[in-house]
């Protein structure tokens, strides 16, 4: 099928492309910027005036709930909810039940993704057998499976021998390991950040240390070992800083943020709302303000909404008895937009962060509206305003803070592979 998208903004941060023009699609792939190919003969056409153009975003952490919770969501109301965000792409965590530690589970995920046929859903392997610290899952097989990356997850490997050779097989088959840094025993009862509003609530702290002892503990092994590495959903500036360290010394290491920990602070759980109830917490204003910096200077590679949609009941318990965790994909890309509205970057250096940035993470060619790549495309104004409301969620969940607020950037379309996935109102 051929497709015209005519007159509108596009921007591609992977080619350094911000102009007004028309694009064209061919067979699922992009077959022209401008000018039209030669015999070009356009199917449909996407007035796309006053709209901007960009890559499908890709999300690096999006929990899909299927199978094993799926009263928490599904891969069909979930990846649903991603098109209408403008994901074309998202990597799934092996936090399922049973875990994605062996290909027949890899398998189901992404023949249900197949079923569903809203978003490319990327699995991420289980870096130890049942996610238990002890031995090492078959990684290799994985991989051959469909898997892009491995991860224990928050469930801890105690040992740092099992970790090195966890890390130094991965290195071996040059497979990308993702960490979520969280020290277990300091983290363990806390709820929130540990400062003065965690105190004022009568709360159990998670301190920075949690995170940050448990980054320098992995750096220090990715260094031995070589191996490929990205830490995902880092919170505290320190935490980025080491990142950025390691990098200038060589180390193939890279880092995504949370779009809530860009946004919000520790002092905004202040009304008991479960819904803050979030981890890794959010933290401090100077770490907000330390993230924003690393945002600026490029020290980390992705944005993402670290998606986590629960059922009402998980929610509805004292603060610290509730479920961790928010849903994000349908607001990723207005909750962005908002570091656009508030002067801390320009609309291209935030697209990177959701196209080009996390392809780069995973070695993937997405993220780009190059010539013969695969037509995943986003469509959005920019200006328009929505509100994210119980009736209107595509989501399973609904536990985000930002429900009932209203939020600038409408996605229109959505194509994914030159199909139109999702069509806006």
């Amino acid at each position: 099928m051929n497709i015209k998208i005519q007159g509108g903004r596009i921007i591609d941060p992977a080619n350094e492309l911000d102009q007004i023009a028309d694009l064209y699609i061919s067979n699922g792939t992009i077959s022209a910027i401008g000018a039209a190919p030669a015999g070009f003969s356009a199917d449909q056409t996407i007035d796309a005036t006053g709209l901007i153009v960009s890559p499908g975003l890709i999300d690096l952490c999006a929990n899909l709930r299927e199978p094993g919770y799926t009263r928490k969501g599904n891969i069909a109301s979930e990846t649903a909810a991603a098109a209408a965000g403008g994901i074309t792409t998202l990597c799934t965590p092996p936090t399922t039940k049973p875990i994605a530690d062996n290909t027949a589970v890899v398998d189901l995920i992404q023949d249900l993704a197949q079923q569903a046929g809203k978003t490319r859903v990327l699995p991420m392997g289980a870096l130890t057998q049942g996610l238990a610290g002890e031995q090492l899952s078959p990684m290799h097989a994985l991989q051959q499976a469909g898997c892009v990356a491995f991860t224990n997850v928050r469930e801890p490997i105690s040992s740092s021998l099992i970790m090195a050779r966890c890390l130094e097989y991965a290195a071996t088959h040059d497979l990308l390991v993702m960490f979520q840094a969280q020290d277990a025993e300091l983290a363990a009862g806390g709820a929130m950040h540990d400062d003065t509003t965690c105190t004022r609530l009568g709360l159990n702290g998670i301190p920075e240390t949690a995170e940050t002892i448990e980054v320098a503990r992995c750096l220090l092994l990715i260094e031995q070992t070589g191996v490929r590495a990205h830490f995902g959903q880092l919170s505290c500036e320190r935490s980025v800083k080491m990142v950025m360290e390691a990098r200038d010394r060589g180390l193939n290491v890279t880092a995504d943020i949370a779009i809530q920990n860009l946004l919000l602070t520790d002092e905004n759980v202040s009304g008991f709302n479960p819904n803050f109830h979030l981890i890794p917490p959010l933290r401090s204003q100077l770490d907000r303000a330390g993230l924003r910096q690393a945002l600026l200077t490029d020290g980390f590679q992705a944005i993402c909404s670290d998606h986590q949609p629960h059922e009402l009941a998980a929610k509805q318990a004292p603060f610290a008895a509730t479920e961790p965790g928010m849903t994000g994909v349908e607001t990723l890309l207005s909750l962005s937009l908002m570091l656009v509205e508030q002067g801390l970057v320009d609309m291209p250096q935030m697209l990177s962060k959701l196209t080009s940035g996390p392809a780069e993470v995973l070695g993937l060619e997405l993220g780009t509206l190059g010539e013969g790549k695969p037509a995943d495309i986003c469509i959005f104004d920019p200006e328009a305003s929505w509100t994210l409301t119980e009736e209107n969620s595509r989501s399973a969940g609904v536990n985000t803070p930002f429900l009932g607020h209203e939020l600038k950037g409408v996605v229109k379309y959505t194509l994914l592979d030159g199909a139109v996935v999702f069509e806006g109102e």
